[in-house]
């Protein structure tokens, strides 16, 4: 009984000091919006998303949830219908920024295409309730 006290003891004891030691990084990411029947593609700033952490395998839980709200806020409050929307997310937000510049360089080479940014007083991701 004795050794069992103390075995949980120290499997609690670990668990503890485990947690405390993760560092959770803060989790940035940025929207994006095209449609195959308008000329306009939309793109946020970017943004550190509050009280979010990526999962084990280093994705962001509720991605689906975070690119609707971008497809809602353009359809509802711009009136842009059939849009489809995309949210990229990284820990490290010099690669995310890189990653927007190539997707909007992307965009301006085709002159028949008209990148509009959202900036963040505009628009902004929530965290999804659970």
């Amino acid at each position: 009984m004795k050794f069992a006290k103390i075995a949980l003891l120290s499997v609690a004891v670990l668990m503890v000091c485990s947690a405390a030691s993760r560092k959770s990084k803060p989790v940035y990411a940025f929207g994006f919006s095209a449609s195959f029947t308008d000329t306009v593609v939309y793109c946020t700033e970017i943004q550190v998303l509050d009280s979010v952490h990526l999962d084990k395998n280093g994705f962001l839980p509720y991605r689906d949830h975070y690119s609707y709200q971008l497809k809602n806020y353009l359809e509802y409050q711009k009136g842009e219908k059939n849009r489809t929307c995309m949210i990229y997310f990284s820990n490290n937000p010099a690669r995310l920024s890189k990653e927007r510049a190539k997707l909007l360089d992307r965009y301006k080479k085709d002159e028949a295409i008209r990148p509009e940014e959202l900036k963040q007083a505009e628009f902004s991701f929530r965290k999804p309730e659970d």
